[in-house]
């Protein structure tokens, strides 16, 4: 019987890293979490032993880091591009309008977002449409930095399995 629970573990391990790798662009799904709890199968399935309490508070450090990038790469980037906080609120509002509308909405909401309200502040289509492809920057770089940091936390969780 404690085999059987080792391999599930092993196998929930892995499916939910794959599908934490996923939703690092799908919405809806908590990327980083479900890697770290992925993680924390693998660790349980062999009694914490080569992924102790180090291990997982590193890992968990990197996945909270990819959750924090997540959710602000767009809206840093508007700022980068000279958003009032007027854009900052409007891609923020349109990041919660966007959610439901899968990977489509998480891209265009923030930038509509962000264009409308810095438009309704200040009615200059260029400046607002430059915060707007700020916006979209934003989220190209931050997804980028968020599969490296995956890449770093799968790495690091590698490292303390096998050392």
């Amino acid at each position: 019987m404690a085999i059987a629970i080792t391999i599930l573990l092993y196998v929930l391990g892995v499916i939910l890293i794959v599908v934490g790798l996923v939703g690092l662009v799908l919405p809806g799904l908590p990327g980083a979490p479900l890697v770290f709890a992925g993680i924390v199968s693998v660790a349980w399935a062999d009694g914490f032993d080569r992924i102790g309490l180090t291990g997982l508070l590193v890992t968990g450090g990197i996945a909270l880091v990819i959750s924090i990038v997540d959710y602000t790469a767009g809206i840093v980037g508007a700022k980068k591009f000279g958003a009032s906080w007027w854009g900052l609120l409007g891609a923020f509002l349109g990041l919660l309008v966007g959610l439901p509308f899968a990977l489509p909405g998480i891209i265009l909401g923030p930038i509509v977002g962000a264009i409308l309200l810095e438009y309704l502040k200040e009615p200059d289509f260029k400046r607002a449409g430059k915060v707007g492809a700020g916006t979209l920057i934003g989220f190209v770089i931050g997804t980028a930095m968020k599969y490296a940091l995956a890449f770093v936390l799968l790495g690091t969780a590698i490292f303390f399995y096998v050392f």
